[in-house]
Formats: structure tokens, C-alpha cells, sequence
């Protein structure tokens, strides 16, 4: 079972290009993590949110880098962490081209 960790958040930025540059090395460490398979990196600039999509092999997987990621979020002042653990119906998602093996 693979499992999707939903998180997003208000921030003030930075956005785009700045926020690739900015959180070049934070993307990298990512994949390192205990059970990590992809993330998408979401991002609002109109109504200052960013947040991301990450699968996860384990549901305890999602849960540990749940809690990792939000006192690191905490650390650089962001509240108001909202996320959510679902989940993935591997045969629906892989029909609609969610899932690449």
C-alpha cells in the first residue's frame, strides 16, 4: 500500500524560481528520507500558501516525516500546519496514470 501525505500552509514566500533556489538543498534531503517515493512541491503566491503531495511506502513512514516537517516548518515560524494522511487505491490511480513504476 502507498500512502499520500497532504500538507499545506500560509507563507509569505519566496515563490517560483526564488522558492526553487531557496529550498534546493531542503528538496534534495528529502529523498532521503525512510520510505519517501516522490513529492510535488504546491505553491499559492496569489494567497500566500505552498505546502506539498508526498507518497509514502508506510503509512508510519507519512506519519514520522509529518512530524519531522512540521517542527522543522515550526522552526522557520510557519503555523497552522494542515495535512492529512490518505490511503492510495493503487488500481483506480494506476488506470488514470497516477502511479509510474
Amino acid at each position: 500500500m502507498i500512502y499520500l501525505l497532504q500538507v499545506d500552509f500560509k507563507m509569505d514566500g519566496p515563490f517560483g524560481e526564488e522558492m526553487a533556489n531557496a529550498f534546493m538543498e531542503l528538496a534534495k534531503s528529502i529523498n532521503e528520507e525512510p520510505g519517501f517515493i516522490r513529492k510535488i512541491w504546491t505553491e499559492n503566491a496569489e494567497d500566500n500558501e505552498a505546502g506539498g503531495i508526498y507518497l509514502f511506502e508506510t503509512k508510519e513512514d507519512a506519519k514520522n516525516y509529518l512530524t519531522m516537517h512540521s517542527e522543522r516548518l515550526k522552526s522557520f515560524g510557519i503555523q497552522d500546519i494542515r495535512a492529512k494522511i490518505f490511503e492510495i487505491n493503487e488500481t483506480l490511480t494506476s488506470i488514470t496514470k497516477g502511479l509510474t513504476k
